[in-house]
């Protein structure tokens, strides 16, 4: 059974939550609408009762994230637009001309264009292989360590085909080496458990309009206690609401690396998603989506003429399935899902090129079906007879 309710008009089946979630838990409207009617201050600009209550909404924000994540210290907790910007903080503020990188053939757009100009500047970059089904085995990052490596970047899931990467085997491999490691989990926060101390990742980005079940225009990088400050420069400089009297960026966390006013009333609703998935669990979320997602495997892989992407096992993967039908374009498959049975998807590149590249579906792209807290059994059983039909139909041009 689901565990969130379209609204009772709504008859579309929503198969995009890799792109962003849909719906929201009621709480998340409550906790935005309350910020915006009852508190609409700005945080640390004041010090009048309003503005301090907006502080204490971040500050809660800041302690569901860690508590989220197992994070060192909730002040470690810097809070941004969206996962990119956070990746693109952690990347330029860390990497210098000589330094060398390494990412995995799997990542997103939002790692490798920030690299891909890096390199222009001087940064030497290396791209561990990952297989057709878009696994990557530790040993090719481990080989490709230099005395110049300075950092790994990975994402813990693909977005295209939800595949998992090793992110625990790379962490204790980059410890050993005295490597940082950065992960992107815009695809797992939320999804899949995720220790931040266990795993041994030093800089964690995610985002908050995906699987926390928050509003857009909300995200983070968790910085931790192996990282030095000096190192990591801000992304950009400004107010911050503390040390008023210096023209110098604040040296301490958070504010070193928030200038600006913050986006609170999305912070709020981030908070209340954050809490919505701990009550539920992440474990049981998981279980849940595993569950529907091998149902949804299963079903599409007994369709005559369709390519799937990235392996048959749910357990590898996060709740998001990749294909094509033969016949027919990803484009319109994506239409026709829509148009003629109120399934929307995603289709095409969905910003990663580099993956699709590794799994052969490039330049055509895929469609891809993303499941969530909202998808129920039935939904899943009308995306498997929908493709059945277009399959049939592909295979008789």
């Amino acid at each position: 059974m689901a565990l969130l309710r379209c609204p009772a008009k709504d008859h579309r089946i929503y198969l995009d939550n890799a792109a962003t979630s849909y719906p929201k838990p009621v709480e998340v409207v409550k906790a935005m609408t309350h910020f915006l009617s009852e508190i609409g201050a700005n945080p640390g600009r004041s010090g009048h009762r309003c503005s301090v209550e907006a502080a204490r909404v971040i500050y809660a924000a800041r302690e569901a994230v860690a508590a989220l994540f197992n994070a060192p210290d909730p002040l470690r907790v810097v809070f941004t637009a969206n996962v990119t910007e956070s990746l693109n903080l952690a990347l330029y503020g860390l990497l210098r001309p000589g330094d060398h990188v390494i990412t995995s053939s799997m990542e997103h757009n939002s790692v490798m264009r920030p690299l891909r100009a890096l390199e222009q500047q001087g940064v030497l970059v290396s791209v561990a292989a990952c297989s057709a089904q878009g696994q990557l085995d530790p040993l090719q990052v481990e080989r490709a360590i230099c005395p110049q490596t300075r950092l790994i970047v990975l994402n813990h899931a693909s977005n295209v085909c939800g595949g998992l990467l090793p992110v625990a085997e790379v962490g204790a491999l980059a410890r050993q080496r005295g490597v940082l490691l950065l992960t992107d989990e815009a695809q797992t926060a939320g999804a899949y458990p995720v220790d931040m101390q266990a795993a041994q990742i030093d800089l964690l980005a995610f985002t908050g309009h995906k699987s926390l079940y928050g509003p857009m225009g909300t995200g983070g990088l968790i910085i931790g206690e192996r990282v030095d400050l000096e190192q990591l420069k801000p992304l950009k400089q400004g107010g911050t609401g503390s040390r008023s009297e210096q023209e110098v960026q604040p040296a301490f966390l958070p504010d070193r690396y928030e200038s600006g006013t913050p986006n609170a009333v999305g912070l709020a609703g981030l908070c209340a998603g954050i809490h919505w998935v701990l009550r539920q669990g992440v474990e049981r979320l998981r279980t849940l989506e595993e569950s529907l997602c091998q149902e949804l495997l299963d079903g599409l892989a007994a369709i005559p003429g369709i390519t799937l992407y990235g392996g048959l096992s749910a357990a590898s993967r996060t709740a998001t399935i990749a294909f094509n039908l033969q016949g027919m374009q990803p484009s319109e498959v994506g239409l026709r899902l829509d148009e003629e049975y109120g399934i929307l998807c995603r289709v095409g590149l969905h910003c990663a090129p580099a993956a699709h590249r590794t799994l052969g579906s490039f330049p055509g792209g895929s469609v891809r079906l993303s499941l969530g807290a909202a998808t129920s059994r039935r939904q899943v059983q009308a995306a498997i007879k929908a493709l059945t039909r277009l399959a049939s139909e592909g295979r008789a041009r």
